[in-house]
C-alpha cells in the first residue's frame, strides 16, 4: 500500500431509522449495505457501517449518537426525521435534536451528509411547510453536505415500496443509492481534503 491518504478507505456510519436499517429487507438489500458496494464497484475505498435503528426519532438518534459513531468515524449520513413526522412531533423538537446531532458530530471534526425528510401530504399543510423547513434551515446553518430528500424518486411510487407504502424494496433502495451517491461522493471528498490528500 503506498499510504496515500486516498488509499485509506474513507468510514462512514449511516445514522439513520428503518430507512437506514433496511426494514421488510435482506441485510445486503438495506441502503448501508447497497452503497457500500456502489462505492466499491466506482473503487472509492470507503467502509459504510449500518446505524439504523427501526423507529427512531431525531431524539432518539441523539441519545445514542455516541455510541453509534463510535472514535474512528470519519464520516455521518445522518438520515433521520421520518418518525418525527409520522407521529407528528413538533417540528421544533425535531429540529434541534438534529441541531445538536450536527453540533456535536462538527466538535468531533467528523463530516456530515444531512439527508432531509419530507412531510406525508396528510400531516396538514400547517405541520408540512413547518417540518419541510427543518432541513434546508439546518444545512444553511452548519457546514455539510445536504441532500434534501432521502426518499426523492421513491416516495408514493408503488413498485418501489412495500406493502406499508414507506418503506422502500430493494429496487426503491436501488433508486436511493443511485441519486444520493454524488452526495456521498462530495461528503468522501471532504474527507480526504481535511486528511491533507
Amino acid at each position: 500500500m503506498s499510504g496515500r491518504a486516498d488509499d485509506v478507505p474513507v468510514r462512514i456510519v449511516v445514522l439513520g431509522d428503518s430507512l437506514a436499517a433496511g426494514h421488510g429487507l435482506a441485510a445486503d438489500e438495506a441502503f448501508p449495505a447497497k452503497l457500500d458496494k456502489a462505492l466499491k464497484d466506482k473503487g472509492v475505498a470507503a467502509t459504510i457501517v449500518n446505524a439504523g435503528v427501526s423507529g427512531d426519532t431525531a431524539s432518539g438518534g441523539l441519545d445514542r449518537l455516541d455510541w453509534s459513531v463510535p472514535q474512528e468515524t470519519d464520516a455521518v449520513i445522518v438520515e433521520l426525521g421520518a418518525n418525527d413526522m409520522l407521529r407528528g412531533i413538533d417540528p421544533k423538537v425535531t429540529k434541534d435534536a438534529l441541531a445538536k446531532i450536527l453540533d456535536r458530530l462538527a466538535e468531533r471534526h467528523i463530516s456530515v451528509l444531512l439527508a432531509g425528510m419530507k412531510a406525508a401530504h396528510n400531516m396538514g399543510s400547517d405541520y408540512a411547510k413547518a417540518f419541510d423547513a427543518i432541513y434546508p434551515a439546518l444545512a444553511s446553518t452548519h457546514s455539510l453536505v445536504f441532500y434534501p430528500f432521502f426518499l426523492d424518486g421513491v416516495a408514493t411510487d408503488d413498485k418501489l415500496n412495500q406493502i406499508d407504502g414507506i418503506h422502500p424494496t430493494a429496487a426503491g433502495v436501488d433508486v436511493i443509492v443511485s441519486r444520493i451517491l454524488p452526495q456521498v461522493e462530495a461528503l468522501i471528498a471532504r474527507v480526504r481534503a481535511a486528511r491533507g490528500s
